[in-house]
């Protein structure tokens, strides 16, 4: 792997190829929108950037135990274009094809140099159309945008190691190394730290090369070491003054840092659990003895180089046999999601070797990769938080294929082909068939229903769940004033978004890592508050029921409430 790539040129095909990614993204992350609404996420996400948009600060006057970008981002936009549900798909779409570009681009510094770079960038980045950050999930999100912030530092980050580039540039991708952690905690954090400690490590090698009369000249000085860090700690340290002075310092990590690790961080044999995957077996050893073959010395003869390409593509293949086999789509899902361990391992253990060369930023940068995919599993290990990465495993591909020596050159096309179709037709397939999304219920049975009202144009959804929330916005429109507070439970859709209501309650949405009460802190705090309404979803699109003392809670509102209204889906209550 070159360290630092020649000047990567832009041409007419690269352009083309540039369009194409960003354009295919962002089509499939429409049509993905125009067939299916998450209610839950998209309540939380609609509700909670809306109070910011009406001036509400978030950790100080409301609960949120995410960072609050992904929400401001949200609440900016209802700002400028107002409540329209159709500018939300909008972001989606164009920050997915935003993030297809930056993931194409990172791999065209990486394999710049190569024989044949723009055909292996193109192979290995063919599926982001359909593996983007919102093509699997397609409602903004905090994961995606993280993933985003990261692919835009990574890139800023290759730039600024090369031996020509300013102070300026250094600065910014070091600041830009921060932002990740204000999106999401658990993504941005280990990133951050990562970059830190790479900084660190490569500050303590130039102090043992001191010595040395002669020095590459791909090796950073300190002077250029530091700028990159200086950048990262000046951004945390101004983004730190700004939440100390609106919302409060202390409140920012009780709710994003206390409350959120004490409700999801799972414990550290859940995470490794992920390495004990039964086709690593047989997958993991097929890989290293291929790619070993690659490493070895005498390649000239032909037969070698073709039992090491067929041996290290063993796995994708049966991937795509598994495709085609497999009737089950969670069989098929769980066969795609095993290739996660085993480029893991071997893009692991590949940087580890690379390091014998020297230590450079460029060896350090899949490190940094791997720390932020790593802490993304900690939310919901790889069957569930992998929907935002595969941008990020693309990169460590490229980072292995680019590891491979010269005279295995030939091959590097071959593999990235293998690795590019595999994740094509099979992420295809595996994000079409809504897999990812099987915590809600969206029977092929139930017809597709398009939502009437106009701040909700463009959403859709299987069954009856959009009409029974237009009913119920229908309802509060000509029956509960203004100004009176409603408590919705659990929070399963964006009621305060669609009628513009301003909440009253301090949390909008009720489950075990946002709802910080009590069934009976709940209801005091709700009496304290003054709101007088409290409506109860009794037909939920979410498969599994959120609200764990449901028997308490419904025991509360029956001594303090009495039902006024049962709608399509829904229980009205006033306040005896």
């Amino acid at each position: 792997m070159l360290d630092v790539p020649p000047i990567n040129r832009f041409k007419i095909r690269d352009l083309c190829i540039a369009i194409f990614l960003f354009a295919a993204t962002a089509l499939w992350t429409l049509w993905q929108n125009s067939r299916v609404a998450v209610l839950w996420d998209l309540g939380y996400l609609l509700n909670t950037s809306h109070r910011i948009a009406v001036g509400q600060i978030p950790y100080r006057d409301f609960s949120l135990v995410h960072p609050p970008i992904t929400f401001f981002v949200q609440a900016v936009i209802e700002h400028i274009f107002g409540r329209h549900y159709e500018y939300v798909v909008a972001y989606a779409a164009f920050a997915g094809g935003v993030a297809s570009l930056l993931t194409w681009w990172i791999i065209r510094e990486i394999v710049c140099g190569q024989s044949h770079a723009w055909l292996i960038s193109l192979l290995l980045t063919l599926p982001l159309p359909v593996l983007g950050i919102y093509s699997i999930y397609p409602h903004p999100i905090y994961d995606a945008d993280s993933v985003l912030a990261i692919l835009a530092a990574i890139l800023l980050l290759y730039r600024a190691a090369k031996p020509d580039a300013s102070w300026k540039t250094r600065t910014v991708a070091g600041a830009s190394c921060a932002l990740p952690l204000f999106v999401k905690q658990n993504i941005g954090l280990p990133f951050l730290l990562a970059v830190l400690v790479a900084a660190m490590l490569l500050l303590a090698v130039r102090r043992t090369q001191r010595g040395r009369k002669t020095e590459p000249s791909h090796h950073l000085s300190s002077a250029a070491i530091l700028q990159i860090a200086g950048g990262a700690l000046a951004a945390l340290a101004v983004v730190t003054a700004c939440l100390a002075i609106t919302c409060g310092l202390r409140n920012y990590i009780h709710w994003t840092v206390q409350f959120a690790a004490q409700r999801r961080l799972p414990a550290a044999n859940t995470l490794l659990s992920l390495y004990g995957e039964p086709s690593l077996v047989w997958a993991l050893p097929s890989f290293a003895a291929g790619i070993a073959l690659l490493f070895c010395r005498p390649l000239r003869r032909a037969w070698i180089h073709a039992i090491g390409v067929c041996l290290a593509t063993i796995p994708f293949a049966a991937t795509l046999v598994c495709l085609l086999l497999e009737p089950n789509a969670e069989d098929r899902a769980d066969r795609l999601l095993a290739l996660w361990p085993l480029l893991l391992i071997a893009a692991m253990a590949i940087s580890l070797l690379e390091l014998r060369k020297g230590v450079t930023f460029p060896r350090l940068i899949p490190f940094v990769i791997l720390a932020a995919i790593h802490g993304t599993f900690l939310s919901q290990e790889v069957w569930g938080s992998t929907y935002a990465i595969w941008s990020l495993l693309i990169l460590l591909a490229g980072n292995l294929l680019m590891a491979l020596p010269a005279r295995a050159s030939r091959a590097v096309p071959a593999l990235a082909a293998a690795m590019g179709v595999t994740l094509l037709v099979c992420g295809g397939f595996y994000a079409a068939s809504l897999e990812r999304l099987d915590y809600i219920y969206n029977s092929a049975d139930e017809p597709l229903v398009r939502a009437t009202l106009p701040v909700l144009h463009g959403m859709a959804a299987r069954g009856t769940y959009l009409p029974d929330f237009e009913q119920l916005v229908r309802f509060a429109d000509a029956e509960i004033p203004a100004s009176d507070g409603i408590l919705l439970l659990p929070g399963e859709e964006p009621f305060f978004y669609v009628t513009g209501r301003v909440p009253r309650f301090p949390v909008v949405l009720f489950d075990h890592t946002t709802d910080p009460y009590t069934p009976e802190e709940l209801f005091a705090e709700v009496k304290r508050l003054g709101v007088r309404w409290v409506v109860m979803k009794t037909r939920l699109q979410s498969n599994e029921d959120p609200l764990l003392e449901r028997a308490q809670i419904m025991q509360q509102i029956e001594q303090q409430f009495q039902l006024v209204r049962k709608l399509d889906g829904y229980d009205v209550y006033y306040r005896r």
